[in-house]
This record gives structure tokens, C-alpha cells and sequence, in this order.
């Protein structure tokens, strides 16, 4: 998945506005405690950042 996409995908989910502060606040366990932000920067694939994501939050089916 490239970034875009995960972007794309997280902005369906919450909004623009609210999708970069679930990224930039929220804390995942799946992430090794670590925010989607942190997790990205830390040089996680973005398919691995999006399943925490879709775990953690109720993202619909047709997003997965």
C-alpha cells in the first residue's frame, strides 16, 4: 500500500481534519505503543500501519 493510499483511506475513515490528529495523538498497542505517525516514521509499511488501524478502530469492510 502506498502512503497515499493509506492517507486516502484514513481521511474516508475520520475526516481530513480529525484523521491527522488519530495520527498524530492516538497511541495503538498494534504499533508497539507507538502513534500512526511514529510508526511511519520508524519506517513501518503502511499496509502494516493500516491493519493496526482497522484492529484498533471500526473502519468498514469496504476500506479494509
Amino acid at each position: 500500500m502506498r502512503l497515499t493510499v493509506f492517507w486516502d483511506r484514513m481521511n474516508q475513515q475520520f475526516g481530513e481534519a480529525y484523521a491527522s490528529s488519530v495520527a498524530k495523538d492516538y497511541v495503538i498497542a498494534a504499533l508497539g505503543g507507538r502513534t500512526i505517525e511514529q510508526a511511519l516514521a520508524d519506517g513501518e509499511p503502511a499496509k502494516k500501519v493500516w491493519a493496526a488501524v482497522v484492529a484498533t478502530f471500526d473502519v468498514p469492510a469496504r476500506l479494509h
